[in-house]
């Protein structure tokens, strides 16, 4: 089997590169594209400066870029594209990350919500969203999640990424099944999962871990990101070690499976095609990749260094998905 290469075209936005809004302070997480005739806007989380206590919260922004030229920055959002839920909210404390899909004369936005918890940091939801003006601005579903807990899912329901196949919806993303101890905190253990809809607010969880692991029994998996190409299913995802991965050598990697029924998939990381760089804003770990095609070709965006706090990248497929 031929593994595929991708041929890197650098970092494509950082915020602290830009004259950005308060809220855009630092990180450019998760990208998710939508295609417009002459752009490409890129969805990502960012966030302000943190606070007296050193917590984060997570916003949602965008920016545009030229679809001649994606290097060309046209505009990046002034505002966020949704507020924070409100007081004791499953969004109350960060919006992230999020995934973007145009249907009929609309845009639908799925994205995890963060609470803040006492014995483990955090826990999040899957929230639902539309737009009426190409994207700019979104409303919410509601004040409670889409998709969350299950006796089989009992934690950290997240990393929402949204497809249409076969006339469904289809929804791949990520459920906490447990925490750990790690070096200074406590660390989430998270599995791929996938979810079916007829109108993709009511969900049918397939219920069960769809990649396998590789690196150990607390591997994590995140980013499942899928596109149909050749008469089957890649997937591109990220994983690593359940602690002390905030470093090369156990921090994450992009890996591939592919699949013929979006439920059986066969693993093979050393097929992704690529990896960390010698040096630079991507040398200690490669994340979050988002496919997408465009005008001929098969792009890829991806996370660098500390999951995205110096922006996503930009990297173009050589040949194409078989």
């Amino acid at each position: 089997m031929n593994n595929f290469k991708w041929i890197k075209k650098g970092l494509l936005f950082n915020p602290k590169n830009h004259r950005t809004p308060e809220w855009m302070d630092t990180f450019a997480q998760a990208p998710s594209v939508l295609i417009f005739d002459n752009f490409i806007r890129v969805y990502f989380a960012c966030r302000p400066k943190p606070d007296s206590n050193g917590q984060y919260i997570s916003r949602l922004g965008f920016v545009d870029l030229d679809r001649k030229d994606l290097f060309e920055i046209l505009n990046i959002s002034a505002a966020p594209i949704m507020e924070l839920g409100n007081f004791g909210a499953f969004d109350e404390f960060g919006t992230y990350p999020v995934s973007v899909i145009k249907y009929d004369n609309q845009i639908r936005a799925y994205y995890a919500g963060w609470t803040r918890c006492v014995s483990v940091p955090y826990n999040t939801s899957i929230g639902y969203a539309t737009s009426d003006n190409e994207g700019i601005t979104f409303k919410k579903y509601g004040e409670g999640p889409i998709l969350s807990f299950s006796p089989n899912e009992p934690m950290t329901i997240s990393g929402p990424k949204i497809r249409r196949f076969n006339d469904e919806w289809i929804m791949f993303y990520v459920a906490g099944i447990k925490w750990i101890h790690g070096v200074s905190k406590p660390e989430s253990v998270f599995k791929i999962r996938m979810a079916k809809s007829k109108d993709g607010i009511e969900w049918q969880k397939l219920d069960k871990t769809v990649i396998e692991d590789r690196l150990e029994e607390n591997e994590c998996q995140a980013s499942p990101d899928v596109i149909f190409k050749n008469g089957k299913y890649h997937m591109f995802f990220s994983y690593k070690y359940s602690y002390d991965f905030r470093n090369k050598d156990r921090g994450y990697r992009i890996g591939y499976a592919s699949s013929v029924d979006l439920i059986n998939w066969e693993r093979d990381d050393s097929k992704s095609g690529i990896d960390v760089s010698e040096e630079g804003w991507d040398s200690e770990m490669i994340s979050y990749s988002h496919v997408f095609e465009l005008d001929g070709k098969t792009y890829m965006m991806y996370l660098g260094n500390q999951v995205g706090k110096e922006g996503f990248g930009l990297a173009v497929l050589e040949g194409e998905l078989k």
